[in-house]
């Protein structure tokens, strides 16, 4: 007998938590629902939204932070790509717009999921989609 999985969390190592929370929490949705510690200062968080769990955590200690975020590690960022079971991509478009988001329309990839992209502040690409009809 095989191994019993319920589930998979991915883990992303991003460079300023204050502006991923905003990101995900203020724009996207997710539901902050663990920290490191109390408050609104923290290095790791676990953040869920419906049935998906995300952790974010600091790329870097405190005192170990560059001024800002190291390029070539930010340029490797687009190889990762999270793909979200959204049953209307259209409707997060429209959300993102309003909320000044400059993201293309969906489109329907070759393989027949209807897509929206965008990058999230560290430059890993979220994918919102669902079978086109």
């Amino acid at each position: 007998m095989g191994l019993e999985v319920r589930g998979v969390t991915t883990l992303l190592e991003i460079f300023d938590m204050p502006r991923s929370i905003a990101f995900y929490r203020d724009l996207l949705g997710f539901e902050v629902v663990a920290t490191s510690q109390p408050g609104d200062v923290f290095t790791w968080a676990l953040l869920r939204l419906d049935g998906a769990d995300l952790m974010l955590n600091t790329a870097y200690d405190d005192d170990l932070r560059p001024l800002g975020p190291d390029p070539a590690r930010v340029a490797a960022h687009a190889d990762t790509g999270l793909f979200f079971a959204c049953p209307d991509p259209e409707t997060a478009y429209t959300h993102l717009r309003s909320c000044g988001v400059a993201v293309d329309k969906p489109m329907v990839s070759e393989y027949g999921m209807k897509q929206l992209w965008l990058a999230d502040p560290d430059g890993f690409r979220l994918c919102f989609q669902w079978p086109a009809v």
